[in-house]
């Protein structure tokens, strides 16, 4: 029986809690990012599936690679995307002539402006300098190829 003063970070997560972290074959595909996968079972050659993709992977890419961000921003990032190819969709068929719901469109745009709050608008500059260990190695080289 444990002790009645122990704290929450000395107890261990049951394995039979839903919210353990699960091995790789345990998870969803779209967890694993098997395939591609952006949506499952949905046609992800499709124009729009793919223009999802691109947006979820610009944003990312401007925000400084998936590594870097947590899945609350992911999840972010997907319904911004999803938001954004709406309002793509809604942009088309207007200037298609089509039937148009200025209403809904301000509403989609009015949602995108806080979600781009919430995710980040600046972009974030990769790291290209090279590690001193790398610099100096490439000076050695410099030097021993102007030698020969």
């Amino acid at each position: 029986m444990p002790a009645a003063n122990t704290t929450a970070t000395d107890r261990k997560p049951s394995p039979r809690t839903p919210y353990a972290v699960r091995t790789p074959t345990a998870r969803a595909k779209l967890t694993n990012g098997t395939r591609g996968m952006v949506l499952p079972g949905i046609d992800q050659r499709s124009a729009i599936a793919r223009r999802y993709r691109d947006v979820i992977c610009a944003i990312i890419a401007d925000l400084g690679g998936e590594s870097r961000l947590s899945e609350a921003r992911l999840q972010l990032i997907r319904r911004f995307s999803a938001l954004v190819v709406q309002a793509e969709t809604m942009e088309a068929a207007l200037v298609d002539g089509k039937p148009f719901d200025s209403s809904a469109h301000a509403h989609i745009s009015s949602t995108l402006v806080r979600l781009a709050a919430r995710v980040g608008l600046n972009r974030v500059p990769k790291n290209v300098t090279p590690s001193l260990h790398d610099y100096l190695e490439s000076k050695v080289a410099e030097t021993e190829a102007a030698h020969e």
